[in-house]
């Protein structure tokens, strides 16, 4: 698209609910230790239903652009380094239609919160390993998408030819998702 990205990139500080923050990490002669989730650290987001998942991709891969009505993520990479994209798509929010772009890995220890509402998805883009704890569980009703590709979002992947499932293949762009199906959805 001639003079990129319509939608705007910010920090990821910048967009509402979403933060970075660092894990301690303890290292000795063995290797290291991180306490990679601690449901204080996070006041009213968790409460008592949560589910903590993992996810291996091999360089290449993308998956996303995801989101949900209801359901908090909190990303901790393992291993290897991915490039995380976020887009918010919650009418009543200050960065609402704003983006960003960073990348994260394991040697990087931060976590990344990302609330309802924020699109998000990631490429590998080396062997990748994250765990991600959610505030809710798994509930395929709370499912929805957004075109990895969408030229509004313009997002840069890092990565040639991505691998992608055909869930996400099959994602709508943001301009096919009426702004009223969001409100709807997301409140706003």
């Amino acid at each position: 698209m001639p003079g990129g990205p319509i939608l705007e990139r910010i920090p990821p500080e910048s967009m509402e609910g979403v933060s970075t923050g660092p894990r301690t990490v303890r290292r000795d002669a063995r290797g290291d230790f991180t306490e990679v989730f601690r449901r204080e650290e996070f006041p009213g987001v968790f409460g008592d239903a949560v589910q903590v998942n993992c996810t291996r991709s091999l360089r290449g891969v993308v998956r996303g652009l995801h989101f949900h009505r209801f359901q908090t993520d909190v990303w901790f990479p393992v291993s290897g380094l991915m490039r995380a994209v976020l887009v918010d798509l919650r009418p009543a929010s200050r960065s609402y239609r704003k983006s960003c772009v960073l990348d994260i890995g394991a040697d990087d220890p931060h976590r990344v919160l990302i609330p309802p509402g924020v699109a998000h998805g990631y490429s590998a883009l080396t062997d990748a390993c994250l765990f991600y704890v959610v505030s809710s569980y798994y509930d395929g009703s709370d499912e929805y998408g957004v075109a990895w590709d969408d030229p509004e979002i313009a997002a840069d992947w890092g990565v040639g030819t991505p691998i992608l499932s055909d869930r996400d293949i099959s994602n709508p762009v943001l301009a096919d998702i009426p702004e009223e199906r969001l409100r709807e959805l997301l409140g706003g």
